[in-house]
This record gives C-alpha cells, structure tokens and sequence, in this order.
C-alpha cells in the first residue's frame, strides 16, 4: 500500500478507536473516509484502504443501528466491486454484502438509496454472469426494479445509466433463440431512450458512452438492414466522438475509432451502388485501426493492441487483393 494512502487509514482508525465518540459516530467517520478514497480513487491501494475502512466501521457499528450496517455494506460492495482482479472473488463478496444490506435498506431506507442499491446490484451480477456465476436476467430485474425511482424526469442521469446497463445485459444473453431478434430490438431502444434525457452539453460521458454503444448495438444487430443500420452507427460514433478526443479521453477516444473502423470495412463507399465496392472505407478503417492501435499501446493495452493489428493485417490483404482503378488486377 502506498506510504500516503497507508498514512491516511492509520490515522482514521486510530480516530475511530478514540472514546470521545460513540460506536455509531466512529463507524459513521469511517465510512465517510472510506467513500472520500474510494472517488475517483488514484491507485488500487485506495480501493483497498476504502474496503478495510469498511470492514472496521462494520465491527465496530453497533447492532442496534441495522440500516447504518447496511449502508456501509452497500458501498463496501460497490468498493469491491471496483477492485480490477483476476477472477470472482471480489465481486461475489461484492454480491454477499449487497444481498446482507438490500433488505434492510428496502425495510428503512430512502427510495433512492435502493434505487443506487439496485443499480449497483444489477452490475454486479451482470459481471458475475459473464463468468456463469449469476443469472443476467436478475441483473436486468434489478435494473428495472431500480428505474421504479429512477425515472427519466426527476434523475435524468441515473436513467441513461440504467438504459445502458439494461441494453448491455440484453445484449449480452447469447443468441441462441427466436427471441434473440427482439433482445437487439429491446437494447437499441433501451440505448435510444437513454439518449432522450442526456444531453452533449449537460451530460457529456453519460451521451458519448450511450452514442458509442448505441452505435455497436446497430452495427451488429442480426437485420436484413444492415447498411441502413452501419450508417446510423457511423453517424452515432460521431456524436461519442464529440465528447471523445484524442487529447482528454485517448482510450475511449481509440475503443469508438475502433469500433467505427469495424463499421467502415463492412460499408460499401456508394450505398447506392454496392458492387463498386469499398476501396475508400477500407483506406478509412485501416487508418483508424492504426490510430487506437498506437493509442492502445501507449496505455499498456496490449491485448487490444494486438486485435487490432490482426484487423489491420486482414485489411491489407483485402486491400492487395482488389481490382485498382486502371482494370488491372493486383499483384498478390
């Protein structure tokens, strides 16, 4: 743990075990501490600090004071559930301590507490069951049961949020049935409704990670409009790429070029003619890939780094392999 963050936990638990307060103001102190590491936190030794902070305001928080204990529960999960790992185990005990805290927030608390509770809950079940350790469809109920607060007109922000968990949780229960269709369907509209409520100027990240998303969802939809959807996606990439620049946010400047590229190498260069060919796009997607591949490796991503050169490499020999402009077929 860094010399200033293990100073600054030191220094709170030696407050919290000062007889000067009582049991509930010391547990109180410390998850407020707790929540000021765990904002935009600079390491993950922030993280950590937060979550033993927690852990010591939890056992020394009296049993009488139930709905404080649930409390510190639920941000130690969020804490935990922030934790980058290798594996599930941070985000199962994550799971433990929002299932111990959500009854008794529903029981006591305010209804915008669960309504957070809730959305933080579908997350982690979400991400539980990309490893086949919670079902998505208990991430989406929670999801739902969380928009019963979080509307569109008094929590705006909270809304698009939801929108965006429920379209991703869609669309990441795989396509294996009839309903498949409608899920896409279902996501694109959760990603469309998002966008109502958020705007460039007011809401900046919460309308560029709506665009950007909204923008895979109809490029990968199972449609029999495929070009009518790679153009909207293009036009939705565009917007995220407003907000998006290289110079303040590089890798999700590069994960939206990226996911642009991807688009641009299945689009004609004239929709209205398709056989004529994409020569021109695929130029433009190999010049994006190149783009988010050195931004990529510049921030030590080097397993996307790697994806996209073997996008880059499979380009090139597209490219190589198309008739030129004088008649004459490339050489091989």
């Amino acid at each position: 743990m860094a010399v200033g963050v293990d100073e600054q936990v030191r220094a709170a638990l030696s407050a919290a075990d000062a007889d000067a307060a009582s049991p509930q103001d010391r547990a109180e102190m410390l998850m407020e501490i707790a929540i000021g590491l765990q904002i935009k936190p600079k390491s993950i030794d922030e993280l950590r600090a937060a979550i033993e902070l927690y852990d010591r305001a939890l056992e020394i928080c009296p049993g009488t004071h139930a709905l404080l204990k649930a409390r510190i529960n639920a941000r130690k999960a969020t804490a935990l559930q922030a934790l980058p790992e290798t594996g599930t185990a941070s985000l199962e005990a994550a799971r433990d301590a929002m299932t111990e805290a959500m009854p008794v927030i529903r029981a006591h608390g305010e209804a915008e507490e669960l309504a957070e509770a809730e959305m933080n809950f579908g997350l982690i079940l979400q991400n539980l069951a990309g490893d086949h350790k919670a079902r998505i469809t208990d991430a989406i109920a929670a999801y739902q049961r969380s928009l019963r607060t979080f509307d569109r007109i008094k929590y705006p922000a909270e809304f698009a949020i939801l929108q965006n968990n429920l379209a991703t949780a869609f669309l990441s229960i795989p396509f294996t049935d009839e309903r498949s269709k409608m899920r896409e369907a279902l996501a694109v509209q959760a990603f469309e409704e998002g966008l109502k409520v958020v705007t460039l100027i007011d809401n900046p990240s919460e309308y560029a990670m709506l665009q950007n998303n909204l923008g895979n969802a109809l490029q990968y939809a199972s449609s029999s409009h495929v070009v009518e959807n790679n153009l909207r996606a293009l036009e939705a990439y565009d917007e995220a790429l407003k907000v998006r620049s290289r110079e303040t946010m590089p890798l999700e400047y590069a994960n939206t070029i990226a996911n642009k590229a991807n688009c641009l190498w299945n689009l004609p260069d004239d929709v209205s003619d398709p056989a004529s060919g994409n020569r021109r796009n695929l130029s433009l997607a190999r010049q994006h890939y190149c783009d988010a591949r050195a931004l990529f490796n510049a921030a030590g991503e080097m397993e996307k780094a790697r994806i996209i050169g073997q996008a880059i490499d499979q380009i090139e020999r597209e490219t190589l392999s198309l008739t030129p402009a004088n008649g004459h077929a490339a050489p091989a």
